[in-house]
């Protein structure tokens, strides 16, 4: 576990920053390659990228200030200041899929001051945000963040007592529920490319992604560690967290863009 990758004075390289550079990076080059087979600027791509980027990390703040809101009592003005109270750089925490879906707020906008159209330019991006999420899960559990509950499995890990993780479950072999993330993403990217070689409607690809995310991402919500912010209820022994409820809504959106899509086929059909 490596959280921080050299420190000058109050300045950290953090691993988790550096993924999401590399993420934004790579994600960034392979949506420009893949804009001008759906007659596309690589420009308006940059420009939705950037817009991205800013609501995501907003809202991946937001998401986690919502969820964490007892960590910042008496010292509010931590929540937007790059200069902690503690004399820190940088602001710690964010929710991703509060990012997620954000980000996808930054996206419409930009796309209509760009004059393109919203669902194409997310069908150009979307395999990279897939592996944007694999970057930034790397960057979790070089942090010991966004870990997995106690566990028996032989790959189960021990995270040192100075992470969050070590702490919480001390000396405990826990599920690496990042490193499977990671191995999932890097799985759908390879799919969602697979799945555009042909010509799909507009949306269908996202649709996909959308889907394909939620579904693993309401699943592996079973064996994450949660503090009680992040828990909304329980049926049983399932809880409701607020990525469930969000992978959920990700599933619904999912299947009506890709159902819509159908529909508008069979119509031209019988035309």
């Amino acid at each position: 576990m490596h959280p921080e990758l050299f420190k000058i004075g109050p300045f950290a390289l953090h691993s988790y920053g550096l993924m999401m550079a590399l993420a934004f990076g790579f994600g960034l080059w392979i949506a420009s390659k893949r804009a001008p087979g759906r007659d596309v600027s690589a420009s308006a791509v940059m420009d939705v990228s950037v817009a991205s980027l800013l609501f995501g990390l907003a809202g991946g703040r937001i998401a986690y200030v919502f969820t964490h809101w007892h960590e910042f009592e008496g010292r509010y003005l931590d929540i937007i200041s790059p200069v902690q109270s503690d004399g820190t750089i940088g602001i710690a925490g964010l929710v991703l899929l509060g990012g997620v879906v954000a980000g996808f707020g930054g996206a419409y906008w930009m796309a209509r001051k760009r004059d393109v159209r919203f669902l194409t330019l997310t069908d150009i991006m979307i395999p990279s945000l897939a592996l944007g999420i694999a970057f930034g899960r790397i960057g979790c559990f070089l942090n010991g963040c966004c870990f997995g509950l106690e566990c028996t499995v032989p790959w189960g890990v021990v995270f040192p007592e100075s992470s969050l993780a070590g702490s919480v479950f001390p000396h405990t072999h826990v599920h690496p529920t990042q490193l499977y993330e990671v191995l999932a993403m890097v799985v759908l990217f390879f799919f969602l490319l697979w799945r555009d070689r042909k010509p799909l409607g507009e949306g269908v690809l996202t649709g996909w992604f959308l889907i394909l995310y939620g579904i693993w991402r309401y699943y592996v919500e079973g064996i994450r560690w949660y503090e009680s912010g992040m828990v909304f209820g329980q049926i049983g022994d399932h809880r409701i967290t607020f990525s469930r409820i969000i992978s959920a809504a990700m599933v619904a959106v999912g299947l009506f863009l890709i159902r819509r899509k159908a529909r508008e086929v069979r119509q031209a059909d019988a035309d």
